[in-house]
């Protein structure tokens, strides 16, 4: 048993930590109502596609924007483009290579208020083990206590070895490709 000395110091970090907590525990993503999609094209044809499952922890406080943090994570596997032939490619290694990489994660280094709710969250896309530095326009609106974070993403898929060898042909399958995204959390604090 701890000593009384020893105890209450401790305690009293303790329940310092705790209060910390519910501020982060209750910025939580509400998946059933955001997306992440992307465009690429294939012999100049735009093909929507989109992923079904991705998770964010935010810790976002708009008045202390050098403390706040974004970590964002897509199952690669979730990948669809609505076609079963192509869905069935999707998870292959010279795609996503779900086997090897099942996540592809963003992690913020830092964000910049730009004004009118528009921020700039610069930091590391990581994709089938390559990591890119990359800044993130991101357009944040409120209405009642869900907030949603709007923006896209030029990638060059290349870049990330997405649809290497035959498919390194930028002639069949453009090197660009657009993410878009529509995230809605709860517990964001006023902007």
């Amino acid at each position: 048993m701890l000593p009384l000395r020893t105890f209450l110091p401790t305690l009293a970090a303790a329940a310092a930590f705790g209060a910390c907590l519910p501020a982060l525990a209750q910025q939580q993503l509400v998946a059933a109502q955001s997306s992440v999609s992307f465009t690429a094209k294939q012999m100049g044809v735009p093909l929507q596609g989109q992923f079904k499952k991705f998770d964010a922890q935010v810790a976002f406080d708009p008045a202390k924007l050098a403390s706040s943090r974004i970590r964002f994570t897509v199952d690669t596997g979730s990948a669809t483009m609505g076609a079963r032939e192509t869905d069935a490619e999707l998870p292959k290694p010279v795609w996503f290579n779900v086997v090897q990489f099942p996540q592809a994660t963003f992690e913020s280094s830092s964000i910049k208020a730009l004004g009118g709710g528009k921020f700039d969250v610069a930091g590391k896309l990581t994709i089938k083990g390559t990591a890119v530095d990359v800044n993130v326009p991101v357009q944040l609106a409120q209405s009642g206590s869900t907030t949603t974070a709007t923006g896209s993403l030029p990638l060059k898929r290349l870049a990330f070895k997405i649809g290497d060898g035959e498919w390194a042909d930028t002639s069949m399958v453009a090197d660009e490709v657009q993410v878009k995204f529509s995230l809605v959390l709860t517990g964001v604090g006023k902007l």
